[in-house]
This record gives structure tokens, sequence and C-alpha cells, in this order.
């Protein structure tokens, strides 16, 4: 004979158990882009510890809601962070130009509502792989003074990053494999000209272009700690870009780690447990 259901019994069916204690506020409108509304979701833990974690979600500069689930701010939220999911316009609709601007609006977004989500503005760290790798660097060595007359009082802050931790990210698109490699949608990265626009369509817009979009360029003593994990087996984005950036960021006195993942290539299973890394490197860089 079956026992009956208890109360109790009921009320654990009819309530699926919390995933974890993080609040996550959907669709923050960060800029509106020709009426099209560019948005994050905040993961808010129970806990927090005061400090911002931006992780860009962007793959080939193409950036899919669906990717954000429930757990997306897993690990950092767990210990404490509040995560900012940051969406943004995917090409061939827009241009690489385009992202990138997109980003710096973000962060000065983020660092003007601090206060909304108790977070310090100045500890803002940020992480992404391949083109949210690429995007994060941008950040770091790119981000700055907002514009002190901008009708828009976000627009005024800055849009700087304390700290970085990625995985394998584009550095350097005019030396790509080697010295000499071109890769502005052409050569090795002929398939993402869509994404460069135009100006990838001669021999002088790439180099504009690509000294723009290669954070190699604009790395100086000011650029924040940056850990970076790379597989050497990688056959889209080779160790190389790593290693070329770190060589340049050592010159310059930047505090930066290059972890190689040995056989890792392109992402690889279980990546995810990696990101202890990026944990240690944030609790150093960014916990007072």
């Amino acid at each position: 004979m079956k026992k009956p259901l208890t109360l109790i019994t009921l009320l654990a069916i009819a309530i699926p158990p919390l995933l974890s204690d993080v609040t996550r506020e959907r669709d923050v409108i960060y800029q509106y882009s020709e009426g099209v509304a560019l948005t994050m979701d905040v993961f808010v833990p129970k806990n927090p510890n005061g400090v911002g974690i931006i992780k860009i979600v962007s793959g080939g500069w193409k950036s899919r809601r669906d990717r954000v689930t429930d757990d997306y701010s897993k690990p950092y939220s767990d210990h404490g962070y509040t995560v900012f999911a940051v969406m943004h316009g995917s090409q061939p609709r827009y241009k690489v130009r385009d992202v990138m601007g997109f980003m710096h609006r973000a962060v000065r977004y983020i660092r003007f509502h601090a206060e909304r989500w108790n977070i310090d503005p100045d500890r803002i760290g940020v992480t992404g792989a391949s083109a949210g790798g690429h995007l994060s660097l941008i950040l770091a060595t790119k981000g700055g003074p907002g514009d002190p007359e901008a009708a828009d009082p976000v627009d005024r802050a800055s849009s700087a990053v304390q700290a970085v931790g990625i995985f394998y990210p584009p550095t350097d698109y005019l030396n790509w494999a080697e010295p000499g490699d071109e890769a502005v949608g052409i050569g090795k990265q002929a398939r993402w000209q869509p994404a460069f626009g135009p100006e990838s369509e001669t021999a002088e817009g790439r180099q504009v272009l690509g000294r723009h979009m290669s954070s190699i360029y604009h790395i100086s003593a000011d650029t924040p700690p940056i850990s970076i994990m790379h597989g050497d087996n990688d056959k889209i984005v080779p160790l190389f870009q790593s290693e070329s950036f770190k060589k340049i960021a050592d010159a310059h006195g930047v505090a930066i780690e290059l972890v190689v993942k040995k056989g890792g290539g392109h992402g690889w299973p279980n990546r995810v447990d990696d990101e202890v890394q990026f944990l240690s490197w944030f609790d150093k860089h960014l916990l007072k």
C-alpha cells in the first residue's frame, strides 16, 4: 500500500531546488543601436564580494543569447563575484569596429551604475574565449576615459578594466601564425572577411584596421594584469598569438601569465574546470 503524499513532499515536487544562491536580472539594456537593444544579464550572488566580472558572450564576433544559461555565471558567482554576461550585436550586420565600441559602452554602463549592483567601479574584471578573449584584450589595452562633453552621462565614464582572464585570444592580425602573416580578412582568416567589412578589401585598409583591432599594438605600462590560457594544438587561433602578446607585455612591465594547455585545441572538453585559474588571478588582483 502506497503512503499518501505529505504537504512537504508535494511542495518539494512543485518547487524545484534552486541551482545556486544567485539572482539573475535579465535583459538589462546598455545601448540602443539603430533601434536594436543591446543587453546584458546580471548574476548577483547571495554574498557578493563587491567585485564585478564581465563575461563577454562572443564567438566569431557573434553573440548568442541561448549560451547564457542559469549557470553561466559559474564559477565566478559561486566565489562571490557579481557577473555581467554582456551580449553584443553580431557580425556580419555589425563589423568588428562596431563590436569593439559596444564593449566599451558596456563597461561604461556597468561602471556608471556600479551602485545599482553594489560593486566597486574601480574593481572590474573581464573574461572571454576566442573573440571574447580578443574583445577582453581590447578593453585591457584601449579602455580609458570617456568623453567629458558627452550628452549621455554613461559615455563620460571610463571603459577601463582592472584585470583579465581569457582563453586563446587573437592579438595581432598583421602577424597571425608567424611574422608577416597578414590575416585581416585574408589568408588564414579569409572566412571572417564579412566581420571586418570594406576596410579589409584593400592593403591600406587592412593595415589601418589590423592595428586598430589588434591589442598587441596598444599595450602600455598601464595595461592591467592579464592571465591567458591557450592550447598548443589550436588550429584556429595559433599559440603564436598569445606568445607574441606576452613578449610585448613583459617588455612593458605588465603583470601577465600564459598557461599552455598541452594538446589543447580551440576549446577542449571540461574547459570550465580550467577557469579556476582565473578565479585565483582575479582574487589576487581585484579583492581587497
